[in-house]
């Protein structure tokens, strides 16, 4: 299983992330990876696994949603992420909320960028649908994922 988890806060930059989002409240994302540690990219120190609770009391809302996927799967997302450690953070990212640009570049990241990409990397987050769009963010991440385990869940029950 794929576990992805959303946060959201009351600072400047998260008010300013809501903002591009139209008000939605998923401002980063992040894997939880098999040893517990949360990897993601963050505009401080790049891509990185943390501790669980490095951002303890920092955030308003968290929300852990779990992707059914089989074991390869999973750990080829893993694999995936644990590739992308040291990259740096995607500035540009910031600048696409607004402008294109192709999220896909795999020299540097921003937080969904890079869970989209892993998905997309295991064959979960198929590579035609991630073709259409020029950004990926919290939010598109959030409502994409949430939106096809209900499917999945409904078509399994």
């Amino acid at each position: 299983m794929i576990r992805l988890r959303f946060v959201d806060g009351m600072d400047a930059v998260a008010a300013g992330i809501r903002a591009a989002e139209y008000g939605f409240w998923a401002i980063h994302t992040e894997a939880l990876m098999p040893d517990g540690t949360l990897l993601g990219a963050h505009w401080q120190g790049g891509v990185q696994a943390r501790p669980h609770d490095y951002d303890k009391g920092e955030f308003t809302k968290e929300l852990y949603v779990s992707i059914p996927a089989g074991p390869a799967m999973t750990d080829s997302f893993h694999s995936f992420l644990r590739a992308q450690l040291g990259k740096p953070y995607d500035v540009e990212a910031i600048a696409a909320f607004v402008a294109g640009r192709d999220w896909q570049q795999p020299d540097a990241w921003f937080c969904s960028e890079l869970q989209a990409a892993a998905l997309a990397h295991c064959g979960w987050f198929a590579n035609a649908l991630a073709e259409q769009f020029n950004k990926i963010t919290p939010r598109d991440l959030l409502l994409i994922v949430s939106g096809r385990v209900a499917i999945q869940e409904g078509l399994a029950a």
